[in-house]
């Protein structure tokens, strides 16, 4: 009777020892990471709603400092998440490493079972059987033989089934590590922004501190300023804007409803919306009521297209009118016959003529131009009623640049999202 060698059981008793010790190693220094991400994140949602809070208080020196302060802190607690959350994909990148290196040997050792089995099949089939059959054998020692030739080809098939697992095992493995090397580079990217927020935001505080030396006095004389300037430009914009006469076809709007645009924020906190707001009843905008809606987020909050389009324009008003209109700002245009505007960025990630997608990050919001605090201000348009224009301002003393756009083609946003 034949010999079986039992190759599957060499081939699952294989794995090495050290990649096994280096695998739990990693695990170990994975958790470690997940641990600190996990105790960060509930830093960052502090430092938030002490924000959110601060937001809240009376317009002082004292108060925008301690926004001011809140802020840096809650950006270098992102930056720190960032880097641990770096490290914690590349330690994965490694495992995935060892992992990947494990199953290819598996199935290299698995192929040659199969090969082995194979061959003694070949042999069993060729000489076993036919030699048993024509010496006169017994009975007992030719189903003998035939039994060894069940056991082979049931080897084969385990083996067969084993290289299969294993090599569908690898895909899947190749697949994560492919998509945490697209993780790696978008953190990294992360991280970059986070550091140029965080100088940005320091380098305002500086600023602040000394054009009102760290006078409250100061500080009231230069808000009353902006604000004047503030009132002054939107009277001039809105008696230009009355005056365009852009045709506006409604038919080639889309039909109103919830999910016609997405959020532009992955957290949704409206703190004004469109239309005749008590903002706009107190006396901002000159009478013409808020012409979009607010979302509050703190400086370095994601701000996402609400729809795939082109982008069809960015700016910055504080660079002709700093503290007047929408600070640094994008225009979306989509292909249904809106269009989106984006401002108060505290960083723009886009350019013009520019294609994005849906949720694709535009930049990050902030509190350029005019701006009670850190938030997003969000406009529908009709896209036949808006252009990007080159406006000499009398205000300002300067040419700016922004969307500029016939009363009628402003839209509630919320009539879309």
């Amino acid at each position: 009777m034949l010999l079986v060698a039992y190759f599957s059981l060499a081939f699952f008793l294989s794995g090495s020892f050290a990649v096994a010790d280096t695998i739990t190693d990693l695990k170990s220094k994975i958790t470690e990471r997940n641990t600190a991400i996990a105790d960060l994140e509930k830093e960052i949602a502090g430092y938030q709603t002490q924000i959110e809070a601060t937001g809240k208080e009376a317009k002082t020196l004292q108060s925008t400092v301690r926004s001011i302060d809140l802020e840096q802190k809650k950006l270098s607690a992102q930056i720190k998440l960032t880097e641990n959350r770096i490290s914690a994909v590349n330690l994965r990148l490694q495992e995935l490493a060892d992992a990947i290196n494990v199953k290819e040997n598996k199935i290299g050792e698995s192929t040659d079972a199969l090969g082995q089995t194979i061959r003694n099949m070949n042999g069993a089939e060729g000489q076993t059987l036919v030699e048993a059959m024509l010496s006169g054998a017994t009975l007992s020692t030719v189903w003998g033989v035939v039994d060894d030739l069940e056991r082979f080809q049931k080897n084969l098939e385990d083996d067969l089934n084993k290289t299969r697992e294993l090599k569908a095992n690898l895909e899947g493995v190749q697949v994560e590590t492919k998509k945490n090397r697209a993780q790696l580079v978008s953190l990294r990217g992360d991280l970059s922004d986070q550091n140029a927020l965080l100088a940005q935001n320091k380098k305002a505080k500086n600023a602040l501190l000394a054009a009102t030396k760290s006078k409250e006095t100061e500080y009231r004389k230069i808000l009353a300023e902006k604000v004047a300037k503030r009132d002054a430009f939107e009277r001039e914009l809105l008696q230009f804007e009355s005056e365009l006469r852009f045709a506006i076809d409604p038919s080639r709007l889309p039909t109103a409803g919830s999910g016609v645009l997405k959020w532009p924020l992955d957290s949704i906190r409206i703190t004004q919306k469109f239309g005749d707001t008590a903002f706009a009843k107190s006396g901002a905008y000159n009478g013409k009521g808020h012409n979009g809606v607010d979302f509050g987020a703190s400086i370095g909050t994601r701000v996402k297209s609400a729809l795939s389009g082109v982008v069809k324009g960015t700016g910055d008003t504080d660079a002709v009118c700093p503290g007047a209109s929408y600070g640094k700002w994008v225009l979306i245009q989509h292909n249904n016959g809106l269009s989106t505007l984006y401002a108060h960025f505290s960083l723009i990630k886009v350019s013009e003529g520019q294609g994005v997608a849906t949720g694709d990050i535009l930049g990050y919001s902030g509190e350029t131009g005019y701006a009670t605090g850190p938030h997003l201000h969000f406009t529908v348009y009709a896209t036949q009623g808006v252009k990007i224009m080159q406006r000499k301002s009398a205000v300002c003393g300067g040419t700016y640049t922004m969307p500029i756009a016939d009363l009628k083609a402003y839209l509630n946003p919320l009539s879309y999202l």
